[in-house]
Formats: structure tokens, sequence, C-alpha cells
């Protein structure tokens, strides 16, 4: 037996684990079951609901598993590997003593409560309960809290597991949620009973075992077996979660994440979660045409043909502007329409943005990837709040700050990020002479293995971006953070369809116009593929063509509406900020005529006499797939492959970076598109955070 290795007698079975295992995990590797409350992997071990309790051979008492360390057991006094059951008479008596106790206040609510089909206790209560209660003294009540407009509160039903108030303090980082009192007044409370201000709030109830803590939107709405389940992956940012996505009949009930370890762990931000509600609100479900200064609802044929006269214009005075939210499929066949149509100004960037042209894919993308935060040894922020860009990513660098002892650096606006960190300065004019400053941020950097310079997207939208770029790219250099094995420079994107509409080629072509200059007024026709985010206000007279799922801004301004489907009505290609291609699955289906985004410009071109090569989906996917290798392979992140092309330095880095602020992307992390501007929770959560009430009906 090696000495990080430690052998146990499990249910008669031989097994050696490392010391390092709690004796929970060394019996599940035995093929035992423990049934379990407090206890959960991502978090600290409490040990306090004694579900776990095992019986140790020769222990004057049962051993709660998950607390006991294997490297701190002891051998048989004859030098055999100490003796464990998992069942028995002995551990059965001692589980269902636990399971009595816990079910002493517990209120009888399983007839109404939410978490039914899904509950721990329940669950546990079949397999472990006693068939009647010897307890004859009324149950306790406990005052419920206002958590805020996402979490839903019962706390008589709470067994002070305390998952949410360790999940709270340890991975989201702001500690709103404690117990208070002891014994039998022991409840669980926030903190001067605010509302939780965590953009990762919501897991709190995926992480409570019985229905104390519930989800507020989705309460009394369905029961889980009633839904239909569809895994696919989440674009309210750039990190492409993974998530499943709960339907019934015509309607998205819920959405719930997806155990990814690379991208999210098992997290969710509050926006990916609870955004479902605005996925039925506003939305655009027949074509319009604006008749008389009106928007007019028409029928295909007639949209089509008010769009085949616009598109009649000459190439040069046609634009086409790709949004946020837009999916490889729709992106591709728009751009194929494009050049078709002679059409070179195409952009999928922010006003005023210029990187991603030259097609060298490792100067826009995530290099480090997502998970490399937690080999790094020191990482600098330039220009971004990962906290509202990147909620998840966020307490992954937490993670990392707290067990890894991560240096962090920041410059830009200085925030909450949940972490400590140095701020080096606001402006870009700090990257100056950051190599040989006495900080302790500027020592991590350049003594560090596995060094990580992180640019936020919205630097590269500023006039200096592409100098900004450049210089963080040389400093990135100049600490060795990019070698053989190690990519430590990428840039965090905030918009889920940005890097794979640039990997379609969805930039101007030759001579062709920018975001900024296509919305400059100049242009006779403006086609917006969910282009909201944008200034349309300096359009002038141009005819605008909207393509999308909800009647925001774009649709405002439109002239022709072509209505799409959103994210979960359609199986569309979206590719992560750091460069993992994924699929999202179609959970219902699209609303009233509204199409897939490619199917719409798939019949566009034939109308307008350019009709494209492809019939289906995966046709086009084929020729998405020639025309560019990464689409090949699905759920992969290059990471360190393309070292070598990032070992070249970045043009642009002598015209000198300005002085101005560097600000974050995003103002408000709730309300970031449309489909979040159309759900009525992001409002109440918006609101919320301004420290606004919602009104009431009778105000």
């Amino acid at each position: 037996m090696s000495d990080d290795l430690f052998k146990l007698n499990i249910d008669g079975q031989e097994v050696e684990v490392p010391r390092s295992y709690t004796l929970m995990q060394a019996c599940e590797e035995a093929g035992a079951e423990i049934p379990r409350f407090c206890y959960h992997e991502r978090l600290s071990v409490a040990g306090n609901c004694r579900m776990c309790l095992v019986q140790w051979h020769g222990a004057p008492k049962p051993i709660a598993s998950c607390a006991q360390t294997v490297g701190d057991m002891r051998m048989n006094p004859d030098g055999t590997p100490p003796n464990i059951s998992t069942k028995g008479d002995y551990v059965e008596k001692a589980r269902n003593g636990v399971m009595e106790f816990l079910l002493i206040n517990h209120p009888l609510d399983c007839p109404i409560c939410d978490q039914g089909g899904e509950c721990d206790l329940q669950d546990q209560a079949v397999a472990y309960g006693r068939a009647d209660s010897r307890y004859e003294l009324n149950k306790r009540a406990v005052e419920d809290k206002n958590m805020g407009p996402l979490v839903k509160t019962i706390m008589t039903r709470c067994i002070q597991c305390t998952r949410c108030v360790r999940f709270a303090a340890e991975v989201a980082g702001v500690e709103e949620i404690g117990m208070i009192s002891r014994g039998e007044s022991a409840e669980i409370t926030t903190y001067l009973e605010e509302s939780l201000t965590s953009e990762l709030s919501g897991n709190v109830i995926d992480l409570c075992p019985v229905g104390a803590l519930t989800s507020k939107p989705y309460a009394f709405n369905a029961r889980p077996w009633e839904l239909r389940k569809t895994e696919s992956v989440d674009v309210m940012d750039a990190l492409g979660s993974n998530i499943r996505v709960d339907a019934k009949g015509d309607a998205v009930m819920r959405i719930m994440p997806v155990i990814n370890e690379e991208v999210n762990e098992e997290w969710l931000s509050d926006k990916s979660r609870f955004i479902w509600d605005g996925l039925a609100r506003q939305r655009l479900d027949t074509p319009y045409v604006r008749k008389d200064g009106k928007l007019t609802a028409v029928d295909w044929g007639e949209a089509f043909d008010a769009a085949k006269s616009a598109l009649a214009a000459p190439a040069e005075k046609i634009g086409f502007v790709a949004g946020d939210l837009i999916e490889v499929e729709q992106a591709k066949a728009a751009l194929d329409l494009a050049r078709a149509l002679g059409v070179q100004n195409t952009d999928c960037r922010p006003a005023g943005a210029s990187y991603g042209a030259d097609g060298v894919r490792e100067r826009y993308i995530f290099n480090p990837t997502l998970l490399g935060v937690e080999e790094a040894d020191a990482l600098l922020l330039i220009g971004t709040n990962p906290r509202k860009e990147a909620a998840v990513w966020n307490a992954r660098i937490r993670k990392a700050w707290l067990w890894n002892d991560l240096k962090v650096g920041v410059i830009g606006e200085a925030a909450d990020l949940t972490y400590d960190y140095e701020h080096l300065g606001d402006g870009p004019d700090a990257l100056k002479g950051l190599f040989s400053r006495d900080s302790e941020i500027a020592e991590a950097l350049r003594n560090a293995e596995k060094p990580m310079i992180i640019v936020g997207e919205s630097v590269l939208a500023r006039e200096d971006g592409q100098a900004v770029l450049a210089a963080a790219h040389d400093y990135a250099l100049e600490i060795q953070a990019i070698k053989e094995d190690w990519a430590g420079f990428g840039v965090l994107h905030s918009a889920a369809g940005r890097v794979g509409a640039l990997d379609t080629g969805f930039v101007p072509g030759e001579g062709g116009a920018d975001t900024a200059a296509i919305l400059s007024g100049d242009m006779d026709t403006i086609v917006l593929l969910g282009a909201d985010e944008v200034d349309l206000s300096t359009t002038g007279n141009a005819t605008v063509i909207y393509v999308g799922s909800h009647g925001d801004a774009g649709a405002s301004k439109a002239d022709i509406i072509l209505p799409a489907a959103a994210y979960t009505e359609m199986a569309a290609t979206y590719v992560n900020t750091e460069g993992r291609v994924q699929m999202t699955r179609r959970a219902v289906q699209p609303k009233g005529e509204a199409r897939e985004g490619w199917a719409i410009f798939r019949a566009l071109s034939d109308v307008v006499g350019k009709t494209l090569l492809y019939d289906s989906a995966d046709a086009l996917r084929e020729t998405l797939r020639e025309a560019n290798p990464v689409f090949a392979g699905l759920g992969f992140a290059p990471g360190d492959a393309g070292v070598d092309a990032l070992k070249e330095k970045i043009p642009g880095g002598d015209t000198g970076v300005g002085n101005g602020a560097l600000t974050a992307a995003i103002d408000d992390f709730y309300l970031t598109n449309p489909i979040a501007r159309a759900s009525k929770t992001m409002a109440e959560c918006s609101l919320q955070k301004q420290g606004l009430e919602t009104p009431m009906a009778a105000e």
C-alpha cells in the first residue's frame, strides 16, 4: 500500500482509496449508497444532518461518514484494514432514529409542496423512515423570509442542513444567509432580513434538499413528472452554460443547470435560470410591414416582396448587422446571401470594434479556458467585470482565490467581485511599466508559472481598443504568459453569438463598412439580425429589415419584421467565449409563424433570385464545416492548441492607448438582451437591485 492510499474493508469488500477521501467517498467507491442531506461535493463539510451514519466496527457509536477523513482512521489491533458496514440492523436503526428526529417538526406539506417528486427528504423517508411517529406534541412553526423575487421560502420545512448558508459564503461570496439561535429555535435567515443580491442566488433552490427554498416564479406551475426535459445550451452570456429546459405543452416552465465541469460546473446564473417567462412575452409571431407609418401584420409572401424591394438597392448601400444572440446557422445564411448580393457591409461586432477582421481566432477567444483559472497562479482582468459579464466564471475565480491562493489584479472599474484583488488603475495607461512596477500583483504576474491576462470585450469597442488589446498582448508575452503548454491570454465576451459569428467571417468584406458606418445614416437598407443593443437613432431614412424573436428596439425601428425562433425553439450552433462549439436543442415549437433564422434567409434568397446552395440545417452545417474546420467538433475548447498563433504580436500597438477609464460591458446584469427585457422576473430583479419596490396592481 502506497503512502497516499489507505485500505478499508467495506461491507466485506476490500478497497484502496486516497487518504484525502472522506469515509462517505470511500463507501461510494465500494458501491454503497449513503444517504445525506447536509453533505455536498462542492461545499465544505458541515456534518450536521447525521443521515450518513455508518458502523465502524470497534467504535463506540455510529460514524458520520461525511466528516470522517480516511487518512485519520486507524487500522484494527491485528493490523488488518478497518471494517465498515453501510447496512444491517445497527446502521438501519441509527438512520431510522435520525429520520425520526428530522420529521418531528417537518410539516405534512407534500401534496402542495413544489419540491414534491424531487425531494430528498421525501425519497429518503420512504427508504429510512418509520411507519409511524412517536412524537405527539405540536410541531414548531417558523416565519417565512423574504429572499427577493426569485427564491420562495417556507422555512417551517427547513431541516437546517445549512447548504444555502455555505453556498452563499463559499461559492457566491456574498454572505447574506446564516443561522440564528440554537436548538429548537434555530432558523435560517437572511442578513437583516434583506433580499439576496448575488447573481447566483437561484442555485440555493437546487441545493435545498427539502421544500424550504423553491422557485418563486415557478411556484405551483407544474409537477416534475409533467415536464418534457431537453438538454441545451444557455445564451444569456458567452459562457455557454449547459442547461436543461423543462417544458409543458408549448411553454417553457423552468430552466435548470446541467453539470459540465469545464464550463459551469453545476451552477447557473439567475438570469439564465429565470429568463424563461421572457420567452413568451413580447414575441414576434407573424411578419409585419410598415404601412402609412404603422406596422401591419402580413403573410410571409408580402413580407418577402417588401424585403426584395428593399434589397434591390445598390450593394454598397445595404448593410447587415448581427446581434448578440445570433446563432451560427443564421449568421452563415445571412452572410452568404449578403455576399451573393454583392454586399460587403456586414458586421457582428459592437460599434467601434475592429478586432477579428484578420481571421486569427486566437486573438478574440478566451484561450486559457474557463477551467484554466483553477491552474493559474495570477490573474489580470482588464476592463471587465466578470461578476456581471460571466457570473458563473466569477464563482470559479473565487474558488481559485479561496483554495489555490490565486492573486488577482484589476485594471478598470473597481467593483465588488466577491474576492480580494489589487486595483492597478482605471485606464489602459496602467499597463505602461506594469512589468517593472513594485506591487504584489505585478510581482505575482512576473513570477507566475501560469499567469492569465483577460481583456473585456467592451475595451475592444473603444477608439483605442486595438491598441489596448495589443498592449495587453505585449505584456502577456513579456511575462511569458504564452508558452508551449499555456495560452494565458484571452478575451472575455459578453454576447453568446459573438464568437460564432466571427468564426463564420461575419465581418466587413473588402472595402465594406463596419457596424458604426452601417448605422451612420449612409445606407438605403439595413438588415438587423436580432441587433437590439446598437444605437439605432442615426440610421436616417434607411429601410430597416429586422429578423428576430422579440419586439425590442430593433423591431420598433423596423419597416419590415421577419419573426425568428428563440434559442429554446431550435437546434442551433453557438460558440462560447473560449471557442467551444455547442448546440442547443428544440424544447418547444417556434411561436406562431416564426421560423428559424437560417430558413428565413434561405427562403429570402429564392425570392431575390440568389438561391443559397443548401436546403436543410444539416446541409448548412456541412457547408460550415467545409468553410471553417472549428465547426467539425462539438464540446471542445482549443485551449493551448493555438499557442503558436498567439506568439505573434498583434498589430496596432504603435498607435498608443488613451487615458479614458475602462468600463465594463454590462451596466444592468438583468436586462442585457431582448429576452431579458421581456421578462417580468428580470424587471423585478432589476428594480430590487436599484433599491426600488416592484409596483403592485393597486398602485
